[in-house]
């Protein structure tokens, strides 16, 4: 999988910065999301695997595609097609995407709690974490009764445990020690 990330960042880079450049962000994350789950169809993924010449690959897969790619959308699946990186579509969108949240200070935030979080707690939640991280938060909660109390909080590489359960671990840690 990382070699997969590695072989579609450039990709997913050069069509961000030309997105951006454009001011075409939004629709070139469409039609990114789109081509990209072309790109992981079953049916699609054999043809991509197959010795099709890489002219006709980028004529189906366009044709596949049809008014969802623009243009430009059409030119860069003919580069993936020469460089036979078509597989690396739905990596190239994810990145993209993870390139337009960097770009518009946003982060997706896991939170997983004992029990579930009333919406004036996710609004504070998410206050506290907007005011921490510098950038606008999108919470995804999850409830996991193990925790006892408390939660958990992943955004990006950092963490936050807070449960009680991770303390009770710690206690009984410095107790054996």
């Amino acid at each position: 999988m990382s070699e997969l990330t590695t072989v579609a960042r450039p990709y997913a880079k050069a069509a961000f910065d030309f997105a951006v450049e454009k001011d075409a962000v939004a629709k070139w994350q469409e039609m990114l999301a789109f081509a990209g789950a072309v790109a992981a169809n079953d049916d699609m993924h054999q043809l991509l695997s197959g010795a099709v010449a890489a002219d006709t690959l980028a004529d189906i897969f366009n044709n596949v595609c049809g008014e969802q790619l623009d243009e430009h959308g059409q030119n860069l699946v003919k580069v993936l097609a020469e460089n036979k990186r078509l597989a690396a579509l739905p990596e190239i969108s994810t990145l993209f995407d993870a390139f337009k949240a960097d770009y518009d200070k946003e982060i997706e935030v896991d939170v997983t709690s004992a029990t579930t979080l009333t919406d004036a707690q996710q609004n504070e939640l998410v206050a506290s974490l907007e005011k921490r991280l510098a950038r606008k938060v999108k919470l995804n909660c999850n409830v996991d009764p193990a925790l006892i109390a408390g939660m958990v909080i992943n955004a990006g590489d950092t963490v936050i445990d807070g449960s009680v359960k991770s303390k009770l671990n710690r206690l009984a840690d410095a107790l054996q020690a």
